[in-house]
């Protein structure tokens, strides 16, 4: 049963998962299950960032390498899931993290168009 619903805005996240291997890809959908699917989703999988007004990583291990998936909540049930990135050093850069509150300026400046606001 699903506690949360997962979408993806715009296609940054489909983007980003395309150009990932297979093997990538299916790790990923399943860290994406997880978030559906948990009701306490384990910090290995998923961790808000320090600093940020609400920036999650979703987080991707594969062997050695890592990949990071930006998300934020929107309410208490929806997953925002934004643009993605292979993870080289020990720090999150701040570009990256630049572009995910960009994006998440984004969704929320159409929602509320859509919204009628």
């Amino acid at each position: 049963m699903r506690v949360r619903e997962v979408i993806a805005f715009k296609n940054y996240f489909e983007d980003f998962l395309l150009e990932q291997p297979k093997k990538v890809q299916d790790k990923i959908f399943k860290i994406i299950e997880a978030i559906e699917t948990l009701e306490r989703v384990p910090k290995n999988y998923l961790k808000h960032l320090t600093g940020t007004d609400g920036l999650y990583e979703a987080r991707i291990q594969l062997g050695s390498n890592i990949w990071r998936v930006f998300c934020f909540f929107d309410g208490d049930r929806l997953v925002v899931l934004m643009n993605g990135f292979q993870k080289k050093t020990q720090k999150t850069p701040k570009g990256q993290i630049d572009k995910a509150q960009q994006i998440m300026v984004e969704y929320y400046e159409q929602k509320g168009k859509e919204d009628g606001n």
